[in-house]
């Protein structure tokens, strides 16, 4: 693990970008990006919109130290950012740390919860993804309910995997994700909690996970885990929230820092000139900036 990465995750003031739609959510980020499915006729032709939204946000001038990292799907870093392979780009030019998306989706609901579907060839991809220069991974799990077995198959699930991206050298980010709607959200925190306590009795301090999270019903419930040897960082998903309310729950989260995907892009549209657009983002980033400090 590269120590000047590792030290920038681990103190710097910031939060991480979220930029890995896929293609089941890519026609909707496009959309509320201001393309509609008619601009496209084929995968590849949507993948090179949704490439071009993401560069040109990762080159806006608003995209700047106060973004600790970015979150990439594959194709993304497989891709170029003004004229470098993109994870180069983000750390070279930008000091913005570079992860990609390992997962591929979700298994069919069991148990209250959807563990990860199998992930054919994650060897190759982490080699590939050292290569490229990556920093760390991400895969999300969903837990539904409350079930206490339910959230101890995400969490060991996860927690396994995590545990071959280690051997890699990369910090994966563990995100086993609490549906905002559900009634026994708070209940299901509890749980998660105890079960991800146990599970870091095995990560070494010297080898560290990352942690996305819902925001909790209970302010403050995960500060057993930020402030855990084992974790280098304890972000936040915005879980459907709207970005405002997202920014204020997470303001109340002391020494969680955000991950928004949705959230980071709202507002934005490709009719906007680079001033405009600009503008918006830095708007944006001040304000999800300003409740990760907290």
């Amino acid at each position: 693990m590269n120590r000047q990465q590792l030290e920038r995750m681990r103190s710097g003031k910031g939060f991480i970008a979220a930029l890995d739609q896929s293609g089941g959510s890519t026609p909707k980020a496009l959309g509320l990006y201001g393309i509609t499915s008619d601009a496209w006729s084929s995968d590849e032709e949507m993948f090179d919109l949704i490439h071009a939204m993401r560069a040109r946000m990762m080159m806006s001038s608003a995209f700047d130290e106060r973004v600790l990292g970015a979150i990439l799907f594959e194709m993304t870093m497989d891709r170029a950012v003004d004229g470098l392979p993109t994870a180069q780009y983000l750390w070279e030019r930008k000091g913005v740390l570079p992860f990609l998306k390992v997962d591929q989706g979700l298994a069919d609901p069991d148990g209250g919860v959807q563990v990860l579907k199998d992930i054919p060839g994650l060897d190759a991809l982490l080699t590939r993804a050292v290569k490229a220069g990556i920093f760390g991974t991400k895969m999300r799990s969903v837990i539904a309910t409350a079930s206490a077995s339910g959230v101890r198959a995400v969490v060991g699930q996860q927690f396994e995997i995590g545990a071959r991206i280690r051997s890699y050298g990369l910090v994966p980010i563990i995100e086993p994700e609490v549906d905002i709607t559900i009634p026994d959200k708070a209940e299901a925190e509890r749980m998660l909690l105890d079960e991800i306590l146990g599970c870091l009795e095995s990560v070494p301090v010297d080898s560290p996970v990352m942690l996305k999270l819902s925001i909790p019903t209970v302010d403050d419930l995960y500060r057993p885990l930020i402030e855990h040897p084992s974790v280098l960082r304890v972000v936040a998903l915005s879980g459907g929230y709207p970005r405002d309310e997202a920014n204020e729950r997470l303001s109340r989260q002391h020494g969680m820092i955000a991950s928004f995907s949705r959230a980071l892009a709202e507002g934005l549209s490709v009719e906007m000139d680079d001033t405009e657009f600009d503008r918006v983002l830095d708007g944006t980033v001040a304000s999800i900036y300003a409740a990760s400090i907290t």
